[in-house]
């Protein structure tokens, strides 16, 4: 078994995808420079966003990839931990609020 269930070296499998399809996966990647760049929001903030979405998406690639671009920003342990459990939270409280409809299928 790997380390990960993902293996580690996945992203070189994009080579191909963008090889398939070069004017998406340049839009693509174009969209994301832009997403990622200084505005409103920090880069330090963006990536600290990133990093819970990265684990309510689970996404094993973007977990590591955007806790080292938080970090390069200037974010804290502290920081990314804490909005780990901000995600936590939101994973919860999705489930949470999806027992409604078990609730209401109860009924039936």
């Amino acid at each position: 078994m790997s380390e990960f269930f993902y293996p580690k070296d996945g992203p070189k499998h994009l080579q191909r995808l963008m090889d398939l399809n070069r004017d998406l996966f340049n839009a693509f990647v174009t969209f994301n420079q832009k997403v990622f760049a200084e505005g409103r929001l920090s880069i330090k903030a963006k990536e600290l966003v990133a990093v819970a979405c990265a684990h309510i998406t689970r996404c094993p690639y973007c977990i590591d990839s955007h806790i080292q671009k938080a970090k390069q920003a200037g974010a804290t342990d502290e920081e990314i931990s804490e909005v780990i459990f901000v995600a936590v939270a939101m994973n919860a409280g999705a489930s949470f609020a999806h027992s409604c409809i078990s609730m209401e299928s109860l009924k039936r």
